[in-house]
């Protein structure tokens, strides 16, 4: 979901530009949206592996599909071709690296992760149940397309059973860059691009106001979200005492860019503090004359301050530089013109809407949102950032308080539903209401495993210790 102004060069002369920026984000309650995004894992399917005709053939079954020959690529070829007036391609130095909706998919797009992982970013919708049929429609124009080229796609969390070295890279420049830049920061930064895969829901704010409340309930209960849709329990096929290792990675990726910061927390919180706090997050890349320059590390605050940054001296940053910048920011809870949660694993189709109507139930009501707000203000800020480290390896039953995390998740979801129904939006030809899609969450408050723990289940015991029976029995 992108709201963000055209390509703007202006000048940036001072912080309120960049404020600006930000505060251009709030609109009307009658414009508030729902955009989610969704990734997912290639694989090669057994039968194309083993098939002398298969375009896959010779590669191994369940290795991860190369960009090209038959493989990527072709994807995102073949569902241009299948739709040719709703998706125009994206190209970075001569390869198609992603679609851009218009017609029918206007502000929809599909674009890679660095190893291919596959994602649909979502065109802003107003209510859940068409969050339900886009994913469907997509699903629907992935499977055939994916079955003609000997390939499946699976949605976990963090890729079963692939080490790193067996993985691509896709041709992108601006993955060029963070893949040399990552090391020099966290040990798991190359895991985060390569063998993670998420689910998020971008949604909006009407003010100043509106967005620090938001910002800080989603912020503070991203460590619950992260327990409900826990998904992945493998590492290069074992499990590695974690249930969701994508949340793991997370803690080791790069902390100057990542996690709960302290910021949003302040009673003085705003589009300034956020600003402030991003202009201190080490830059990637800027763009000139249609190609990304490497300035990883570098400070923007000191280039926009006139101080001698290497790679910089000739150009002065402009508007663009810095909505480019906010991109490469990746805190829990994003700002940009909209709030992106950024706490789910990957899951199934019925989770990942779940996940959507969770923080539109939490967050686009009032009553709701200000009883959430009240619920995570019973404890210090600090401990949900404590929470953060834990709930990667028990999730829901991470202990917190007198009780378990489980306990908070049941109070989160009753109010997502008090939200959903206040929302009232009924379906016209099937009559379901939103809050129907919390079933599964409804489900986990009240004992049941997580997507994780099923997957432990069939590990120990019908797949014999194979984790790569995973890929099947999760392909969408």
């Amino acid at each position: 979901m992108s709201n963000a102004v055209a390509q703007d060069d202006t000048p940036v002369q001072s912080i309120s530009q960049l404020v600006e920026i930000l505060a251009q984000g709030c609109k009307p309650r009658e414009l508030w949206r729902i955009g989610t995004e969704h990734e997912k894992f290639g694989f090669i399917r057994p039968e194309a592996a083993q098939s002398s005709v298969s375009p896959q053939s010779g590669r191994p079954a369940y290795a991860a599909p190369p960009y090209a020959p038959a493989g990527i690529e072709d994807m995102l070829t073949g569902l241009r071709q299948s739709e040719p007036d709703n998706w125009q391609p994206i190209m970075d130095a001569g390869s198609i690296i992603g679609l851009k909706g218009q017609n029918d998919a206007k502000g929809a797009g599909i674009s890679l992760e660095p190893a291919g992982q596959f994602e649909l970013s979502g065109a802003p919708l107003e209510t859940l149940h068409q969050t339900a049929q886009e994913l469907n429609e997509h699903y629907e124009a992935v499977r055939p397309l994916a079955r003609k080229l000997g390939l499946g796609f699976s949605a976990l969390g963090f890729h079963p059973t692939a080490p790193r070295s067996e993985l691509p890279w896709m041709p992108k420049t601006r993955y060029g860059i963070m893949r040399n830049y990552m090391p020099k920061v966290g040990k798991l930064g190359l895991d985060m691009m390569q063998r993670t895969c998420t689910v998020q829901v971008n949604l909006d704010f009407g003010s100043e106001q509106d967005m620090v409340r938001k910002m800080q309930v989603s912020m503070a209960l991203q460590p619950v979200a992260t327990a409900l849709f826990a998904n992945s329990p493998f590492v290069e096929g074992k499990a590695n005492n974690y249930l969701s290792n994508r949340a793991r990675v997370w803690t080791d990726t790069d902390n100057q860019r990542a996690g709960m910061p302290a910021c949003v927390f302040d009673k003085d919180f705003s589009f300034e503090k956020y600003v402030e706090w991003a202009l201190d997050v080490p830059m990637y890349f800027i763009t000139r004359n249609g190609k990304m320059r490497d300035v990883a590390g570098r400070s923007f605050r000191a280039w926009l301050n006139g101080d001698r940054q290497d790679g910089l001296e000739d150009v002065r940053p402009t508007l663009s530089d810095f909505e480019d910048h906010l991109t490469t920011a990746f805190p829990d809870v994003r700002l940009k013109q909209f709030l992106e949660m950024r706490g789910a694993d990957a899951g199934s189709a019925e989770m990942m809407v779940a996940q959507s109507a969770l923080w539109v139930g939490l967050l686009y009501d009032d009553a709701a949102l200000e009883a959430a707000y009240e619920l995570v203000r019973e404890r210090p800020w600090e401990d949900y950032a404590k929470l953060r480290a834990l709930v990667s390896a028990q999730a829901l039953d991470t202990p917190w308080g007198e009780g378990t995390v489980r306990d908070l998740a049941a109070h989160m979801v009753g109010i997502a539903m008090d939200g959903l129904q206040n929302r009232n939006h009924v379906d016209e030809e099937t009559g379901q209401e939103e809050w129907a899609y919390l079933a599964p969450l409804t489900a986990l408050a009240a004992g049941a495993p997580t997507q994780a723990e099923r997957w432990l289940e069939r590990y120990y015991g019908a797949w014999m210790g194979d984790a790569s029976r995973i890929f099947l029995e999760s392909e969408i």
